[in-house]
């Protein structure tokens, strides 16, 4: 699963063999592991409140590009990276 973008060791993950909808992505911090939509919401998986706001930050501000990103992965080519919260 390629790493599409990593910040406050926080890695970002999102499958390009054509993973099933609705569109979301992978977050895993230090031991722990979750999903979350493009609305930065919290669907399956466990993760530090703390480490929830930051990514839910992260995927307000770059919400086209993970769109762009699931496109891309809907057809299995490669992704690009998406800057870092900063």
């Amino acid at each position: 699963m390629p790493t599409i973008s990593m910040f406050f060791g926080i890695i970002i993950r999102m499958f390009n063999n054509g993973e099933h909808n609705p569109p979301h992505f992978h977050a895993s911090y230090q031991g722990y592991n979750a999903v979350f939509n493009f609305e930065g919401e919290l669907t399956e998986g466990d993760m530090p409140k703390r480490q929830q706001k930051f990514i839910s930050a992260w995927a307000e501000l770059h919400k086209d590009e993970l769109l762009a990103n699931w496109e891309l992965a809907m057809t299995e080519q490669p992704l690009y990276k998406i800057d870092p919260l900063r």
